[in-house]
């Protein structure tokens, strides 16, 4: 196995991020390469240099200044891309949101953030626009227009600009702001699945480090690869995938600005001949049973990639035999901006979420603290410096992440004698069964490995007697259908493969499982479930 040794990122006092990833290309005579592909067109690094620019100069001429917020709810197209390092150009800070929100959700943002501008996809006003005469601070709203021709008289009507409008007349240069590496560039807010969504912030140097560490470093990108990722730019494994990795190195995006079906994936696939897939283990469930019988092909892929959840081992080995196509799982979250734990080309350990990525540190500890020894579950901590240095007036929480120089992932893992990490679920997912504490990941593990499983998720129930057991929630395939001796046969199956005490003692076939919208299970759903049932 080759180990790779830890770079070293010198990154100057003053820097701005939107220089390095747009300006850089132009520099480089990167021009004229391709630097996004949408809808069947394809935009060149010269135009999506002039757009940020425009898009800067549009903002500044609002009054948008250095370190205000504008908050982004956009489908992922261009003009995604331009507002979000056309805001940085200047100094000010931009606020992906989640574009499958409620009207609740962006009133709370709104307010949080306290937001000068807001830029919305037409197709998203109707939701958003609810939250629009709540919002104290905001002074404009801008809309990114399907059809620009169109007659906008109504949205105008209403006091909203327009994006395409506000950019025609805008300079097409502009000069960076010398912000600081460690000036705030951009906030992504956490998904919130157990409470108010969290402003997590990030510095103008978190994007370059993720970019050298793991970008260069795990993957090999280079300016001939072509990058598809099916999490959204919102998503912060998105917005690497998406947007800063290929814009480092000149490489080209494919951005959808929908949500990809099975269909539509191998459509983009088929279209664009993208070499680097990035997905989440849903996403590629999805993808396996959609593929059963049909003559579809990964061909151009050379590298797939997975992270929001641990992939399970039979994905893993499906996906392999199907196309061809080696899977490095990883792990990593908002707070630290990408993956830091990965596996390798060519060095995958199925089911694991690999190793340390180079230029980040690991650690296990118990409830005291203290690093565990090898093989034993607890605590995973994580050191490197694209991890966020506080949360948006959320002190208590920052204080409970961040500790000194690590931080607190919330997940429970351990560490095996070849320095695999294993995930055994976020901490507060743990069922204590018998008295002994039970990882539901590695029941759902098994559970997936048995042919009618499509996906499913393990939460802890109690009856009356107040013990708690696992029960499990079941998404079958196509050709199975449920029934008393297919439950049966799933607890045996569980039971032929762990000890006893975790198989679940309950079984409950579902249409769907509940999904945050960067593919994560929402297991606090599944626990209500349980108890409305109960």
């Amino acid at each position: 196995m080759t180990m790779l040794l830890s770079p070293i990122v010198n990154i100057p006092d003053t820097f701005n991020a939107a220089s390095y990833f747009v300006d850089a290309n132009l520099t480089r005579g990167n021009g004229d390469r391709t630097a996004i592909l949408y809808e069947g067109q394809e935009f060149s690094y010269a135009q999506m240099g002039e757009m940020v620019n425009r898009t800067g100069n549009a903002f500044r001429s609002l009054g948008l200044d250095w370190e205000q917020r504008v908050l982004l709810v956009l489908m992922d197209c261009p003009e995604f891309v331009a507002s979000f390092f056309g805001a940085m150009k200047i100094g000010a800070v931009s606020v992906p949101l989640n574009t499958l929100w409620k009207s609740q959700d962006y009133a709370y943002t709104l307010k949080d953030s306290r937001a000068h501008l807001i830029v919305i996809s037409e197709p998203l006003l109707t939701t958003v626009e609810p939250a629009l005469a709540q919002a104290a601070h905001l002074k404009h709203v801008i809309i990114v227009c399907d059809q620009p021709d169109a007659d906008h008289s109504a949205l105008k009507a209403k006091g909203y600009l327009l994006f395409h409008e506000l950019i025609a007349v805008a300079s097409p240069t502009l000069e960076a702001v010398p912000t600081s590496k460690d000036d705030v560039a951009f906030w992504l807010y956490s998904s919130g699945t157990t409470g108010a969504a969290k402003g997590t912030v990030h510095l103008h140097h978190d994007m370059v480090y993720c970019t050298e560490l793991y970008a260069k470093q795990i993957l090999n990108i280079t300016a001939q690869d072509r990058c598809f990722s099916v999490a959204k730019l919102f998503f912060a494994y998105g917005l690497g995938n998406g947007l800063y990795f290929p814009f480092a190195v000149g490489a080209s995006t494919v951005l959808l600005p929908h949500q990809p079906s099975p269909a539509k994936i191998f459509e983009i696939c088929n279209a664009t001949q993208p070499s680097l897939y990035f997905g989440v283990p849903t996403s590629y469930a999805a993808v396996l049973a959609y593929a059963q019988g049909k003559e579809v092909r990964l061909d151009s892929v050379r590298q797939g990639i997975s992270a929001g959840e641990a992939l399970p081992k039979a994905i893993w080995q499906d996906f392999k035999q199907r196309f061809g196509v080696e899977i490095l799982d990883g792990i990593g979250s908002t707070e630290i901006l990408h993956i830091f734990l990965s596996n390798r080309a060519g060095a995958v350990k199925p089911g694991s979420s690999g190793q340390v990525v180079p230029g980040y540190e690991a650690k296990i500890v118990d409830e005291e603290g203290q690093v565990v020894a090898p093989d034993v579950e607890g605590h995973l901590l994580i050191k490197g410096d694209s991890t966020t240095p506080y949360y948006w007036n959320k002190h208590d929480k920052t204080k409970q992440t961040v500790v000194g120089d690590w931080t607190r992932t919330g997940d429970k893992y351990h560490q095996d004698a070849d320095g695999y990490y294993w995930y055994h679920g976020r901490a507060d997912d743990m069922i204590k069964a018998g008295g002994i504490w039970v990882s539901p990941v590695e029941v759902e593990g098994v559970l997936n490995e048995h042919p009618a499983v499509l996906e499913c998720g393990v939460v802890g129930h109690s009856e009356a007697d107040g013990l708690e057991k696992p029960l499990a929630y079941v998404v079958l395939k196509q050709d199975y259908l449920a029934s008393p001796a297919l439950e049966a046969e799933l607890k045996q199956f569980v039971k032929h493969k762990l000890a006893p005490y975790k198989y679940p003692r309950w079984i409950m076939f579902v249409e769907t499982m509940p999904r945050t919208a960067t593919g994560k299970l929402q297991r606090f759903k599944l626990r209500q479930l349980a108890n409305l049932n109960a």
